[in-house]
């Protein structure tokens, strides 16, 4: 799970929001940037890894994996 992601930030008043562009549903809120990009990166790997593992068990037995480049 190891990539680079474009995190989209903006201050509204006094908090930070922010969203994984590349990553629907990957979105936080805190009060300092830093807070922010911490968050999004934790949000971030919580989301690989479960739909990761949402997509090994409905793919069953019998596969195999293969790195995609772009």
């Amino acid at each position: 799970m190891h990539g680079e992601y474009t995190a989209l930030v903006k201050q509204d008043g006094e908090w930070w929001i922010g969203w994984i562009e590349e990553v629907p549903g990957v979105n936080c809120q805190e009060r300092t940037r830093e807070e922010l990009l911490d968050s999004l990166r934790e949000t971030l790997r919580e989301a690989l890894a479960f739909n990761r593992e949402e997509v090994l068990r409905e793919t069953g037995s019998g596969y195999f994996e293969v790195k995609v480049a772009l």
